[in-house]
């Protein structure tokens, strides 16, 4: 094949990967990576990396969300961490959707809870499977992607550091939430394992912490000052606690 006239874009690599190239696009596709190698080396990338996330998420991908989570309570002293099994102790089981609660200490509402639990495990199914379009703004425009989250949002929006856990910021998008705007965060590790983070408005004082798991999904959930945090990945409760150390310690930093 001789090289194309008319280059090929990034746009119709990831098109072509994705089998949504026109079909009168595709030998010219094909023609221009026989000669470009460093694009051929990107495309087989990308394929490798889609199809491990298929391989992982395809079984669940279509599955519709039941409204009933296996949830573990866990509290922690309000501003810190508290380290042990799961960083905490753990004072409740609720097997469905019933809640178990202690008579002192502040709470979120058995509602706010799953609401916000069940929107960021939502979103996390949903966009982890996209290989060509996961986010709307790319981790490489980090600073523009933290103020345009903050000013949408209202409060403080910051992408954590999380590459002490193998993590890289693939980017973020803004998202609906309970009480209005989300912000969205997803990250990503060599192997293309996902996290995100999901943060909303919610009510001031909301200060423990838990830990729900749907299939093979795992998420946290805390707030503070009025900010819900969700960090969604893996059901393994040690990584998924390693990850949301780092966004817990990080927004305490940054003062939410």
């Amino acid at each position: 094949m001789s090289d194309p006239k008319i280059p090929v874009t990034e746009d119709e690599l990831h098109a072509y990967v994705d089998n949504e190239l026109p079909a009168e696009r595709r030998g010219d596709v094909e023609a221009w990576l026989a000669t470009h190698p460093d694009d051929a080396e990107r495309v087989r990338s990308w394929r490798t990396m889609a199809d491990a996330l298929h391989a992982r998420y395809d079984a669940i991908a279509d599955e519709p969300i039941p409204r009933r989570l296996e949830i573990e309570r866990l509290v922690r002293q309000p501003r810190k961490w508290i380290y042990g099994v799961i960083a905490a102790a753990l004072v409740g089981f609720i097997a469905g959707g019933g809640v178990g609660w202690l008579a002192h200490g502040v709470a979120a509402s058995p509602s706010t809870f799953q609401n916000f639990t069940l929107d960021a495990l939502d979103a996390h199914r949903l966009y982890v499977v996209e290989v060509r379009h996961p986010v709307e703004v790319p981790g490489s425009e980090r600073a523009h992607l933290q103020q345009w989250l903050t000013k949408r949002c209202g409060w403080d929006v910051r992408a954590p550091e999380l590459d002490a856990t193998g993590l890289k910021l693939v980017g973020g998008r803004l998202l609906p939430g309970p009480t209005g705007p989300a912000s969205f965060l997803m990250y990503e590790s060599a192997s293309g394992e996902r996290f995100t983070i999901y943060t909303a408005r919610a009510a001031a004082g909301t200060t423990q912490m838990r830990y729900a798991r749907q299939d093979k999904d795992g998420a946290l959930f805390w707030a503070e000052r009025g900010v819900a945090y969700v960090v969604s990945g893996s059901s393994d409760r040690e990584r998924l606690t390693q990850v949301a150390r780092l966004v817990y310690d990080q927004t305490e930093k940054s003062g939410g």
